[in-house]
C-alpha cells in the first residue's frame, strides 16, 4: 500500500503570481513545503502535480533539486492532473496538498492519514466543503483518499468545478467522509499564501521561528500569536477564495 503526496503547483496564480518561487530566508516556498511534507512518518514519495506550460518549467526544476518527483498535465483540469499523476506513479493512497502551504504540519499530515488507514473513509479531511467542521487553520489543509476514489471522481465528474478543484465531486457523491477535528477552534488563523498580505505573515512566522530547520508546527505558530496578537491583523481582513 503505497502513500504519497500530490502536491499541485503553478506560476499562473491569478491573485500571486508566481507564489510558489517566492523566497523565504534563502529557500523558495515549494522547497520549504516539500521539506516539510517529507517530515512525514507515512508519506514515501511527494510528486509535484504542475502543468505543461512553459512557464511551470521553474517549477519541475525547483521540485526536481528539491528531492520530489514531477508529473505535468492540464493546466485547468486539476482533477485529471491529480489523477494521471497517481497513475503514473501507481499510488494506493493521496494525500493532497495544495503548495502555497509553507506552514503545512506533517504531524497533523500523519493524523489524518493514520485515521484514514485505520478507518471505513472515502475522504478524511481537516479542510472540506462544510466550513462549520473547520478547525484548523488555513495553510494546514490536507485531504486523504484512495485512488479508487479518485478515480471515480474523475471518471464522473463533469462540472467545471469538479475538474479544477479536485474534491468537490467527492464531498458531493460520498457519505463516508472524515472531518478530523483539533480539540481547539483555529479556524480563524490564515496562513496559506494567496496575497502580498498573506506572504508578509509567513514572513513574519519564518523570522521569528526558522533558524535553517523545519522544527516548529502548530503549537510554536499559535504560541507566537498570542504573544503578539498584531500578526493576526496582517492578513485577517483576506477572504478565502470561492469554489464557484
Amino acid at each position: 500500500m503505497k502513500v504519497a503526496a500530490i502536491i499541485q503547483a503553478r506560476m499562473g496564480s491569478t491573485r500571486l503570481s508566481g507564489k510558489v518561487m517566492k523566497d523565504i530566508l534563502g529557500k523558495t516556498v515549494l522547497s520549504h513545503v516539500i521539506e516539510r511534507v517529507r517530515q512525514s512518518n507515512f508519506i514515501e514519495e511527494i510528486i509535484i502535480a504542475t502543468t505543461v506550460h512553459e512557464r511551470d518549467s521553474v517549477i519541475e526544476k525547483e521540485a526536481i533539486s528539491s528531492g520530489a518527483k514531477v508529473y505535468r498535465g492540464s493546466e485547468d483540469d486539476v482533477l485529471s492532473r491529480y489523477y494521471l499523476a497517481a497513475k503514473e506513479n501507481n499510488i494506493d493512497i493521496i494525500v493532497r496538498i495544495t503548495s502555497d502551504c509553507p506552514v503545512i504540519d506533517p504531524h497533523v499530515i500523519d493524523e489524518i492519514v493514520d485515521i484514514f488507514i485505520k478507518g471505513n473513509h472515502d475522504i478524511v479531511t481537516n479542510a472540506g466543503s462544510d466550513l462549520s467542521k473547520r478547525t484548523y487553520p488555513r495553510g494546514l489543509d490536507t485531504e486523504v483518499f484512495s485512488f479508487e476514489v479518485l478515480e471515480n471522481a474523475f471518471t464522473n465528474g463533469r462540472e467545471e468545478y469538479h475538474r479544477e478543484h479536485v474534491t468537490p465531486y467527492i464531498y458531493e457523491h460520498s457519505h463516508k467522509i472524515h472531518y478530523f477535528k483539533n480539540d481547539v477552534n483555529y479556524s480563524k488563523y490564515r496562513w496559506t499564501l494567496d496575497t502580498e498580505e498573506d506572504f508578509k505573515l509567513i514572513n513574519e512566522i519564518y523570522n521569528r521561528l526558522y533558524k535553517g530547520n523545519h522544527d516548529f508546527y502548530l503549537q510554536e505558530i499559535i504560541d507566537i500569536f498570542k504573544q503578539e496578537p498584531k500578526l493576526f491583523s496582517i492578513n485577517a481582513h483576506i477572504e478565502q477564495k470561492k469554489v464557484n
